[in-house]
């Protein structure tokens, strides 16, 4: 029996270690209460207790945590009944007001959660609730990290995780969705046309510019050639008109000759005549034509006005 006492020793003294010496994990903060009472909180790392007075009250997690809102009806401004939930994402600041100033901390924060996200759901109409998930978010974060300040709690982020509206709504919307986006493809549609039509009306445009512009340029070349033709036959008639009034008898055969020629080719162009009756002979235009050539070597710079005798006209068919 004498072994039993060691024994008791050694037990005694690992109970006490036990006891005595505490290890707090990272991410972890422990209260030590003395006789039932608040005095300190213990940080991660190892810390020693006083034996038989002091003890572990309550072991608080310090790192972020998740809290699931439950799924509830909430009835909007507009009396449309839909369901929502969310989710708070929370950490605790303070372990000793966590533990201490309220009961059962993660229960509160939910019923917390609930009873605002009522309140502010049912502020807004249905529209308004489906549009504005960040101003819910933040008017439900304003107002909750301000009531669990107190608790030591500090709420970081409140995310709504569904909404969802009857399925009579649902359909509602689904239709109104469908009728907008055909709105919308009406819209584009004729936008698209109007700017076609504005394209073409453009290029029409462009082209009967161009177009006039080309015949503003057709027109003044063909005032140019009829003004130096006219320039030319002015100059021929003074050249000819002067060698008439020096007496010369070939710028007046110049002249028959200009008009014979002109009177038989329009009556060869003429589409009717299918027989051609010359009505004066050849002979002749040959003498009216050697005139002419005279009358070229006169105003040339020839030896003087020659007098040529046409030849005998020939009668012929």
């Amino acid at each position: 029996m004498s072994y039993l006492v060691p024994l008791a020793l050694v037990a005694l003294a690992i109970f006490l270690v036990l006891k005595v010496i505490i290890i707090v994990p990272q991410g972890r903060e422990f209260t030590v209460e003395r006789f039932g009472r608040y005095t300190r909180t213990l940080r991660p790392g190892i810390s020693i207790l006083t034996p038989f007075f002091e003890t572990i009250g309550r072991r608080v997690n310090m790192m972020e945590q998740v809290l699931d809102v439950p799924q509830q009806e909430v009835i909007t401004k507009d009396n449309v009944s839909v369901k929502v939930d969310a989710i708070v994402f929370i950490q605790v600041m303070d372990a000793s007001q966590a533990a201490y100033r309220v009961d059962n901390l993660m229960y509160a924060i939910t019923q917390l959660s609930q009873t605002n996200l009522r309140t502010v759901v049912g502020s807004m109409e249905l529209d308004e609730v489906l549009s504005q998930r960040d101003q819910i978010n933040s008017r439900l974060l304003s107002t909750i990290d301000h009531a669990t300040g107190p608790w030591g709690v500090k709420v970081t982020r409140i995310e709504i995780k569904d909404l969802t509206p009857p399925p009579d709504i649902t359909n509602a919307m689904a239709r109104q969705m469908k009728a907008e986006r055909e709105k919308r493809a009406v819209i584009t549609e004729a936008e698209g046309e109007k700017q076609s039509a504005i394209a073409r009306a453009e290029g029409q445009k462009q082209a009967a510019i161009l177009e006039a512009e080309g015949r503003k340029e057709a027109a003044f070349r063909t005032a140019e050639a009829r003004e130096r033709s006219a320039e030319a036959e002015a100059k021929a008639t003074a050249f000819v008109s002067e060698a008439i009034s020096k007496g010369d008898v070939n710028a007046i055969n110049y002249f028959i000759a200009q008009k014979y020629v002109e009177a038989f080719g329009e009556l060869a162009k003429s589409p009717n005549a299918k027989t051609v009756i010359v009505p004066a002979d050849f002979a002749g235009l040959t003498g009216t034509v050697a005139g002419v050539a005279e009358l070229v070597k006169t105003l040339g710079g020839g030896d003087g006005p020659r007098t040529v005798v046409p030849p005998t006209p020939r009668r012929g068919v």
